[in-house]
């Protein structure tokens, strides 16, 4: 676990990026001083964007149990469930918008396009 990095899963957060540049969505900056950092963040418009692993914050979909110490892996999940929801819920009481992809959903670039351009919008009428 302590080779484990906090931040930067590089393939998923470039291919955010690809998608991003893809669908002509600027304006984002990386590593910012926000509360539960972040992997991109709008300031102007007032919108963070998460991409969740599906391992590391139990997909519905996706996440399969490990067979050995099972006991430390549902703890270690159940909290960073509850750590991503109480994010969520602190910086929507801040004014922001939350946006969270799953690690698999990035197959489907035109939907995360739609859903950020959504947020953006939103943040930017307010």
């Amino acid at each position: 676990m302590s080779l484990i990095r906090s931040r930067g899963n590089k393939a998923t957060e470039l291919r955010l990026i690809e998608i991003f540049r893809e669908h002509g969505i600027t304006g984002w900056r990386r590593n910012q001083p926000i509360l539960g950092k972040p992997d991109f963040t709008f300031r102007r418009e007032r919108v963070v964007v998460f991409v969740d692993g599906c391992f590391w914050h139990g997909c519905p979909r996706c996440y399969q149990r490990p067979k050995s110490n099972r006991k430390f892996w549902d703890e270690k999940i159940a909290a960073n469930r509850k750590r991503d929801r109480r994010v969520n819920r602190e910086l929507r009481g801040l004014g922001w918008r939350v946006v969270r992809v799953w690690e698999h959903q990035l197959n489907n670039s035109a939907r995360i396009a739609v859903r950020v351009k959504c947020a953006l919008e939103l943040g930017s009428a307010e």
